[in-house]
């Protein structure tokens, strides 16, 4: 496929990324069809199609680039909220427990939207390559971020796509691509986002092992004592970065896991709300009952039979 916008007979760059951003559209309705949520044959890479705005939905992101190329998205991160479309990619370097909403979708003219997961490995590797040249920006960078839709990005993201309609290629050349997207992303004021993280000896990169920490031991009694510890780092210290990287404290990061824990051990195993509180870590039911409610905005059991009576029960925990 040749990718306009490489030669001096080429239309100039903004017509050449609206070009590409339809092109890229057409893609995705085509391999997906009906379906509202495809996971591809290429490593990672996840097509989504929406005809309806929808209400806010409780998830966590993981390390991960969103590009949407019809409609429009909004994500709360703590108090923070971020919005995405057919301008701008959602890019986050950590697993990340957000409230989602479609913004803009119809049948005639759907949200059409790629999530391609991100290796942190890879992101280090390239990062440790000498031929590589990627800006260097000041300590702090948020663990998500909004950013410009670039010509070279979506030429790639379009390719990777292709890959579709070709599986024998996918061993191969899969990979060629999502390293070609990670380095445009390391060469773009957003890059800082990932840079941060895998590099040892940047504050976030040791504010990431506490979070992972919370991440796997969330039912577990936390001192913020000891996930300072883990950092390396003192107290005051990591609760600035940990907010700089979640816009939440450890305390608020742990209960959201928590209670997203709960209402998928609820929906999906059964388990009453007695049960489950104790499981994902609190002592006391009734304080699990007034912070779920607040939350998800009513108590455990009709929150519960509400999803099950829906039409559709949305439980993404790392996708668009």
């Amino acid at each position: 496929m040749k990718v306009p916008g490489k030669d001096s007979t080429a239309p100039p760059a903004a017509h050449s990324i609206q070009d590409l951003r339809s092109e890229l559209a057409r893609k995705i309705a085509w391999f997906i069809g009906s379906q509202e949520r495809m996971v591809t044959q290429v490593p990672g890479l996840t097509l989504v199609r929406r005809t309806a705005p929808t209400a806010p939905c409780v998830g966590t992101y993981t390390p991960s680039l969103i590009v949407v190329a019809q409609g429009s998205k909004r994500v709360d991160l703590g108090p923070t909220t971020f919005f995405y479309d057919h301008s701008r990619f959602l890019l986050t370097s950590i697993d990340l427990p957000i409230v989602s909403q479609v913004v803009e979708a119809s049948e005639a003219k759907p949200l059409l939207a790629l999530s391609l997961h991100l290796e942190m490995p890879l992101v280090r590797e390239l990062l440790h390559r000498e031929e590589i040249r990627v800006r260097k920006t000041p300590s702090g960078s948020p663990a998500m971020v909004t950013g410009a839709i670039t010509l070279d990005l979506l030429s790639a993201c379009c390719r990777l796509v292709d890959l579709l309609a070709a599986p024998q290629d996918i061993p191969f050349l899969s990979a060629h691509l999502q390293r070609e997207i990670v380095y445009r992303l390391l060469c773009g004021p957003e890059g800082a986002c990932l840079r941060a993280i895998v590099t040892s000896s940047d504050q976030s990169h040791r504010t990431a092992r506490a979070i992972a920490w919370i991440r796997d031991n969330y039912a577990k009694a936390m001192r913020v004592e000891d996930l300072a510890g883990i950092a390396g780092m003192g107290v005051s210290t990591l609760h600035h970065h940990f907010r700089l990287l979640t816009h939440m404290s450890p305390l608020q990061y742990q209960k959201q896991l928590r209670l997203q824990a709960a209402r998928g051990r609820m929906l999906l195993d059964g388990l009453d709300a007695s049960t489950v509180a104790f499981e994902v870590g609190y002592e006391s039911v009734s304080q699990f009952n007034r912070e779920y409610s607040r939350f998800f905005g009513q108590p455990p059991m009709r929150d519960i039979k509400g999803m099950r009576q829906g039409s559709a029960i949305e439980m993404n925990m790392s996708i668009v």
